[in-house]
């Protein structure tokens, strides 16, 4: 099923047209691209955020109405406020049937409790990638590819070449490029023995910071113990002045 997202064209430009397109809900935008001018349009803020929401939102073919002119276009930027959710300003490109698109696309994992790395040798999957980035004609698009772990063990990758593609889409990828999409492997156990041991090393001192210090200094702390068990001796000079 198509999305079709509603907008106007917005005669008004600058930072203060845009604020105040904002403080009504709306959303300044441009569409540009393919044989025609950029149009600046404008978007209702609540329809188009919950849009966003919408991963097949950000890898389809979207059908954009301004003012009854239809044209197929793909979401290529969104601008959003630092802290608030609140879209600042969205960019459209327009797209022909007959020119190939470059997208990234969302990568869903499936069957991974199925395979022999999960189910028979304790491990964990590791996704590495989450989105591919492909070269196809528009109507080959997919919402989104496939990969399929289950003849992935422990030790094991699965690379983006190795990847069973839809029909009509093609990677985008450098000759010698073959990053890996998934792994699987065994989780680190930490022993009783380890924990303590690591409790220990991070442990705060309880040693007072007067001792710390006298320590640094290389004199014995006041009532401090030597060797023999007895006190350590006062310094020659202050046995003159009892004197």
């Amino acid at each position: 099923m198509a999305i079709e997202i509603n907008a106007r064209k917005r005669e008004a430009q600058g930072t203060g047209a845009s604020r105040r397109l904002r403080r009504m809900g709306r959303v300044p935008g441009i569409v540009y691209g393919g044989d025609a001018d950029a149009v600046r349009i404008d978007l209702d803020h609540k329809d188009l955020f919950l849009s966003l929401r919408s991963e097949k939102f950000h890898a389809s073919i979207l059908t954009l109405d301004i003012g009854g002119d239809k044209q197929q276009v793909l979401l290529r930027a969104v601008n959003m406020h630092p802290f608030k959710a609140q879209v600042q300003h969205i960019d459209f490109q327009r797209v022909s049937k007959d020119r190939k698109i470059h997208m990234k696309v969302p990568v869903h994992f499936v069957n991974a409790e199925a395979s022999p790395g999960v189910k028979l040798q304790g491990g964990v999957v590791n996704h590495v990638l989450t989105e591919l980035d492909i070269v196809c004609f528009p109507a080959d698009l997919p919402e989104f590819v496939a990969v399929d772990l289950s003849g992935l063990s422990v030790g094991h990758s699965l690379h983006v070449r190795q990847l069973p593609l839809p029909q009509g889409v093609e990677l985008a990828l450098h000759k010698d490029e073959d990053p890996v999409v998934a792994t699987v492997v065994v989780p680190a156990l930490v022993t009783e023995e380890e924990e303590a041991a690591q409790a220990a090393a991070i442990a705060p001192s309880e040693v007072p910071a007067s001792e710390q210090a006298a320590a640094k200094e290389g004199e014995a702390p006041a009532g401090a113990a030597t060797e023999k068990g007895k006190p350590a001796e006062k310094p020659a000079a202050e046995k003159k002045e009892k004197k």
